[in-house]
């Protein structure tokens, strides 16, 4: 056999490694990004689970405070019946919001500050906004290296010719980043 067959045969064999390497190290970071987002979703989840508790303690204290009950449920339905990613997000900043307001009210009725059922999920729903926070930044850094991976040089290659797409990041809506207005009026 001539040494420049066995030349292409060792780079050919070496390209085939090399494509191979690249495309399953592709497939492991876009399976870690849907799992990062999986996990957004069993907090957000656990969140919409809680709201309903929450606004049935608050309707018994502050019964003209119906306003705020109902942006509540609204976004919570938002949030429920989003389709895609993008709308998931943005009405997740929207519920934030809401729920802001929410507790702000407490604030405003004794009463309601001392319900132990009430304080209760408030702290479980506090303790979930912190989860969904951390989860959040996880899927963030996560898209980050798969992103990488489908831009930078020699994987790009690969990802164009598998027709992998770079992911979007879990981002806060403008409006999203004012401080809620609260009312007590």
């Amino acid at each position: 056999m001539p040494i420049w067959l066995i030349v292409v045969l060792v780079i050919v064999v070496i390209l085939v490694i090399w494509f191979i390497a690249s495309y399953n190290s592709l497939i492991d970071l876009r399976n870690r990004v849907k799992d990062q987002w999986a996990q957004i979703d069993v907090q957000l989840k656990r969140r919409a689970d809680l709201i309903p508790n929450l606004v049935e303690t608050v309707k018994g204290y502050a019964k003209h405070e119906e306003g705020t009950l109902k942006d509540v449920i609204a976004a919570r339905n938002a949030v429920n019946n989003a389709a895609t990613k993008e709308e998931e997000m943005k009405a997740n900043g929207e519920l934030s919001q809401v729920l802001s307001r929410l507790f702000a009210l407490a604030e405003a009725y004794p009463d309601l500050k001392a319900n132990q059922n009430f304080m209760s999920l408030q702290n479980d729903l506090r303790d979930t906004e912190d989860k969904i926070s951390m989860m959040r930044q996880f899927y963030n850094d996560t898209v980050l290296t798969y992103n990488n991976k489908v831009q930078t040089i020699p994987s790009n290659i690969v990802a164009k010719l598998c027709h992998f797409k770079e992911e979007e990041y879990f981002k806060v809506e403008e409006q999203d980043k004012e401080v809620p207005k609260v009312s007590f009026e």
